[in-house]
């Protein structure tokens, strides 16, 4: 049942540890309330009011006036007493002190604060401070030395406490201005009648009062430069909410997952530990002054994306951003290089031309985002990464270069795009994967017999083999898909158990081990040895049909003749051995080996669909190929007339072969005159001869022999 507090007024209200699922807080006053470790996933705060209640408001500029007052008090009476009281009247260098320390630092630490920030001016009081005791003790001046300590103490105390009782009076109040101006004006004077109050000398009450005005005069500066995000001061601005958001609104610990405060004022609001995992802040009010401690709210640049949805051309790179609500923002050509985007909201988003390398995006939502343009090299998508709706016409899989400022564009053609939902196919990841990585002295025998075990021991995880990758010079990726259900870390572990004991054995031993195995074992061990052997016979495609693996008897799939189909090796610059009903090779400088294998069980396993869309493939390569002009054309005509025939309900498979055969003859001796022909030539060869196999080509046949 809904919990409904629709406008109510709930001040000071306890909801403390409360489960509040789905709570409707639209409109209501929650000043003060207490929501802290309260379940409040997917909860209401429309336009709701948050923050302190006025009473407590009032008692904090009170307690406020009342710290600064006994400040100003403190810091008059240390410099009196430091300027007069140790300090001989007889003293020239007492008088010198007197008249000129206090103004002569506060010039300085207005100046740095000002050009440098208040860090640097603090830093540079010091070191002038302690060189310059150091110095009168060096020359037995004592009371020069304790003097000047007591100025210093002054300056700090009403430099500090000033700022920070200042930037608390901006958080806590609505017009701030006039309270500054007044609250500085009493700080003067209090300062300045402190001297006269102790019956000092004019020279000390002038000191002390000039010293203050200049004092004030950067407590409030620096203040409102907290207020307004400089950097250097962001300590004191944390200290000023801190103490602001006392007997505010608490969220502390609340689970706010898909809670929603559109619109909600939040000033000296609580939010510290919450789980804010996709909680929508837009047109929130004050976000920027609420204790945020552990959140991602603590990044300020982050407020105006929250809030206004204008993040455009910023960059995020390498920041948490786990569980952000992003939806509807505009992030053109924004940078999120090695960012956490993992559970994030972005439906809606303007992402297009955004920097998503090496992001990681594990259950991130995509709905109805715009991704075109954008740049996805190595970024972590999952199964769980939503893309329903996605508007893409283009995509980069790597980041522009001077030398290639359109790299591995998708879809290749230049002229093509990617139709409405289609983007969503294209990328979307089809396989949980188990990922065995092998980092150093890479064993195929032993990755054959310990995989086929594996499978063999765990039948209902449904190993799958559909990735081959080398990494390195001595490094490989095996990919496999499992079940659901499967627990990938006891497989993981075990397999490479079973791996490192037959690495260890004997080599007679392992080779009886092999005798015992069936074929199977032994096509794994060639494809995996041709992965890591063959990187210089690559050429650059990459294939975009990723399909189904079918499963044999034992559990166990992979390419060739084992029995199953190699859909993909993945990876940059891999190899992989081209086997019965193979799909491809994904990503950059890959090759596919064909073995004269292909035959009935090739042909049996085509459709007349999987005919025409290997044409349609040759076509799109042939049409991005760097060849003569005239001879694309012959292509092109060629492949367009094969593909018409085969399309026929009772397929002309005579007129296709004939039209394949002209492709294939053009090519082959294309690739003899012209660099680009061997390219293609050396890509297009598999595809072909799995086309001649289907249309029923003769064993004999050229075509079979390529």
């Amino acid at each position: 049942m809904q919990l409904e507090y629709i406008g109510q007024n709930l001040q000071g209200r306890l909801f403390k540890g409360q489960n509040l699922t789905g709570a409707n807080f639209n409109g209501a006053d929650i000043r003060g309330a207490d929501f802290t470790d309260a379940n409040l996933r997917n909860a209401n705060f429309f336009q709701a009011k948050a923050g302190l209640q006025n009473h407590w408001l009032l008692i904090l500029l009170i307690t406020l006036f009342l710290i600064g007052a006994l400040s100003l008090f403190t810091a008059g009476v240390v410099a009196v007493f430091a300027g007069s009281k140790l300090l001989p009247a007889s003293s020239l260098i007492g008088q010198d002190l007197i008249l000129f320390i206090n103004p002569i630092l506060l010039t300085i630490f207005l100046i740095v604060t000002i050009y440098q920030g208040l860090n640097k001016a603090l830093m540079t009081i010091v070191v002038l401070a302690v060189f310059s005791c150091i110095t009168l003790i060096y020359f037995q001046y004592y009371e020069a030395a304790a003097a000047f300590a007591g100025n210093l103490l002054w300056l700090f105390t009403v430099g500090i406490t000033g700022t920070i009782i200042f930037t608390s009076v901006i958080i806590l109040t609505k017009y701030y201005f006039w309270i500054l101006i007044g609250a500085g004006f009493i700080a003067w004077v209090v300062s300045t009648v402190i001297p006269l109050i102790l019956g000092q000398p004019h020279l000390i009450v002038f000191k002390v009062a000039f010293s203050s005005a200049i004092g004030v005069s950067i407590s409030i500066y620096a203040s409102q430069q907290a207020i307004m995000g400089m950097s250097q001061l962001a300590w004191l601005q944390s200290i000023a909410i801190a103490f602001t958001t006392i007997s505010g609104t608490r969220f502390s610990g609340a689970d706010l997952t898909d809670a929603d405060f559109t619109g909600a004022t939040l000033k000296n609001t609580d939010f510290r530990k919450a789980n804010l995992t996709r909680t929508r802040f837009h047109n929130a009010k004050k976000l920027d002054q609420v204790r945020s401690d552990s959140t991602y709210l603590e990044q300020a640049k982050l407020i105006k994306v929250l809030v206004m949805g204008q993040g455009r051309e910023e960059n995020f790179d390498r920041q948490d951003l786990r569980g952000i609500n992003l939806q509807g923002a505009n992030l053109v050509d924004a940078s999120f290089i090695g960012a956490d985007l993992s559970l994030a909201n972005l439906q809606d988003t303007d992402l297009s031309r955004v920097k998503l390398v090496q992001t990681q995006l594990n259950g991130t939502d995509f709905t109805g985002a715009t991704l075109t343009g954008a740049y996805i090299q190595d970024w972590g998508i999952t199964t769980d990464t939503l893309f329903d709706g996605v508007r893409c016409e283009y995509v980069y899989m790597r980041l522009p270069t001077k030398e290639n400022p359109d790299p591995l564009r998708k879809p290749d053609n230049h002229k093509e795009v990617f139709a409405d939902g289609e983007f969503g196919d294209f990328i979307q990841p089809i396989f949980d994967t188990l990922d065995l990585y092998h980092n150093q002295g890479v064993d195929p025998r032993a990755i054959a017999i310990s995989f086929k075990q594996l499978a063999e021991n765990h039948p209902d995880a449904e190993l799958e083999i559909v990735a081959m990758e080398k990494r390195g010079q001595d490094k490989f990726l095996l990919r496999a898909k499992t079940a659901a259900t499967a627990d990938k870390s006891e497989l993981s572990a075990e397999y490479f158990d079973t791996y490192n004991e037959i690495k260890a054995l004997p080599e007679r031993e392992i080779k009886l081990l092999l005798d015992e195995k069936d074929n199977r074992i032994r096509s794994l061990e060639t494809m995996v040895m041709t992965a890591l052997e063959r990187p210089s016979f690559y050429s650059n495609i990459q294939v975009e049909e990723v399909g189904t693996m079918t499963n044999n008897s034992s559990g166990f799939s992979v390419g060739g003749s084992v029995g199953g189909n190699l859909n993909n090796v993945q990876g940059d610059g891999n190899s992989a051995l081209q086997g019965d009903n193979s799909q491809g090779v994904l990503g950059d400088g890959n090759q596919v080996t064909q073995q004269n294998q292909v035959g009935a069980d090739a042909a049996e396993s085509l459709t007349k669909e999987d005919v025409v869309k290997l044409l349609a493939e040759l076509e799109t390569l042939i049409k991005s190929a760097e060849l003569p002009a005239d001879t694309k054309e012959e292509l092109v005509e060629d492949l367009s007339a094969a593909k018409k025939a085969t399309e026929k309900e009772e397929p002309n498979k005579q007129r296709a072969l004939d039209r394949l055969t002209g492709v294939a003859e053009t090519l082959e001796k294309t690739s003899k005159s012209v660099e680009a022909g061997q390219k293609i030539w050396t890509t297009a060869k598999p595809i072909i001869v799995k086309i001649a196999t289907w249309l029923g080509v003769a064993a004999g046949s050229h075509l079979l022999g390529l």
